[in-house]
């Protein structure tokens, strides 16, 4: 009670002296250090921020990998293990996403506002390059943790202390404001400034359109949002979605510090060999013959050897396959969505008939794997589309498991979708933790200075979603 006491107070304290002697505001002012930032050095900031959270692999920050199993642990193995308060790993996404992402984005958009000097259309399109974004992080976080401050959030001067709003609400008020901004793309907006498409609108609208079809997908079997579910996604298919890898939303990283990709900075910058491939996606591929295992992996065992580190377990790192020199090259870039993603979202909606029929599935299916193969500058892609096990029409399972089993392969290097892929398309094979033995994880719990800090909210949240458990599922979970 102390430390809440002690926050509010701090926060008004600070509130009111900003408020007073307003004479004296301009001569105390730095010129050296400016207190208004650019709306572009903002959103160039929460741009990178964004794009470095969703890549660490820093176990402080970001355990995603792990989570949809596709790297295990050496020395130590807490976080393969789903200890996620030993190092506040929920704790410090939750911070890193709404102080150096979702607040710069929101301050951009103020002082984009602001700028009189803009066109109405140059200041509608920075405006909707904004909102993209922080209509992906949002989702991104109700996705990871339930419900979550929203309404209330970024707004400390009125609320202190915010209120957890209820997750489907928030997702269907994202969607309305995805489709209301996507046509709002018309100049190059950012222009230069925009690292991820250097101002072009169309491949703008293109991601925006891709969002939407993914999170139309996403709650597609809840019943309270359906109708808005099948909405959004006829409207992003009509839109026009990614149409090769071209039009992946990635950041270009560099080979000299500090632009350098983050694995690169966890790995070799810092000496680490905290990881080896885990078993469960080694296994799978070996399974399937499948030629993007020279692409994704290090042939450290031998030309064509792979041999997964048991999920979870005290692993040898010289005992089990690396990951390859590609994924900690430096400049190697980060992508937040990609083509392959998308063709796989798009047989999704056309075997529930809501974007094309069940027939024309198994062409969007085989351009997902084509262009993830593509992407890793991998061969044999028809040898491997008429493997028994990997072909549309006798790979096993219902065309959910089909589909998020091929998914999940291709979101190799990235962690968070491999991890949503299996939560969403429930296909076999993720294992338990050879230490822990606990059950993959739904969810991130809360912060623990939340529940220090906003008890009353975080007590709850806690309660109207089942109880701040990783195993929770969050609504759309089915």
């Amino acid at each position: 009670m102390k430390k809440v006491i002690l926050t509010t107070l701090t926060i008004l304290t600070l509130l009111v002296s900003c408020q007073s002697d307003n004479q004296y505001e301009e001569r105390n002012r730095d010129p050296k250090n400016p207190t208004q930032v650019s709306a572009e050095f903002l959103f160039n900031s929460a741009t990178k921020s964004l794009f470095d959270q969703m890549t660490s692999t820093n176990v402080n920050e970001n355990v995603f990998r792990m989570l949809g199993q596709h790297w295990t642990e050496t020395t130590y193995v807490d976080e393969a293990n789903y200890d996620f308060n030993g190092r506040n790993i929920t704790q410090n996404h939750w911070s890193e996403i709404y102080r150096n992402v979702l607040l710069d984005l929101a301050t951009a958009k103020a002082n984009t506002d602001a700028d009189a000097a803009l066109s109405a259309a140059t200041k509608k399109t920075k405006n909707a390059q904004i909102e993209i974004l922080a209509v992906y992080t949002w989702a991104q976080m109700v996705e990871t943790y339930g419900n979550i401050p929203y309404s209330q959030a970024l707004n400390a001067g009125q609320f202190v202390l915010p209120v957890y709003d209820d997750a489907a609400t928030i997702y269907g008020d994202l969607l309305k404001r995805l489709t209301a901004t996507i046509p709002n793309l018309t100049d190059n907006g950012f222009g230069s400034a925009d690292k991820i498409y250097g101002g072009d609108a169309m491949k703008w609208k293109k991601l925006g359109n891709s969002l939407l079809l993914r999170m139309g997908l996403r709650v597609a079997d809840v019943p309270t949002l359906t109708a808005q579910s099948t909405a959004a996604i006829k409207a992003a298919v009509s839109g026009g979605v990614f149409t090769s890898n071209e039009d992946n939303a990635a950041l270009m990283y560099s080979s000299a510090s500090p632009n350098t990709n983050p694995v690169w900075v966890d790995l070799v910058q810092s000496g680490r060999s905290d990881f080896v491939v885990a078993n469960t996606l080694v296994d799978k591929m070996n399974e399937l013959s499948d030629p993007r295992r020279t692409a994704y992996f290090d042939e450290n065992l031998g030309a064509g050897v792979f041999k997964g580190g048991p999920y979870g377990d005290n692993n040898s790192f010289s005992a089990y396959t690396h990951v390859s020199s590609r994924i900690i090259d430096p400049a190697n870039p980060a992508s937040l969505m990609d083509y392959s993603e998308v063709c796989f979202y798009l047989a999704d909606a056309a075997e529930r008939s809501i974007s094309g029929t069940p027939a024309t599935a198994a062409s969007f299916y085989n351009n997902g794997i084509t262009a993830s193969f593509d992407y890793w500058g991998a061969t044999d892609v028809a040898a491997y589309l008429a493997n028994p096990k990997v072909n549309y029409a006798t790979a096993a399972g219902d065309w959910k498991v089909k589909i998020g089993t091929q998914l999940w392969l291709a979101m190799y290097n990235r962690g968070y979708e491999a991890w949503t892929a299996w939560r969403t398309y429930d296909f076999p094979g993720f294992k338990l933790p050879a230490v822990s033995e606990l059950p993959v994880p739904t969810r991130y719990t809360y912060p623990i200075n939340e529940q220090n800090l906003n008890k009353a909210n975080y007590t709850a949240a806690a309660a109207a979603i089942g109880g701040d458990k990783q195993t929770t599922k969050v609504f759309w979970d089915k």
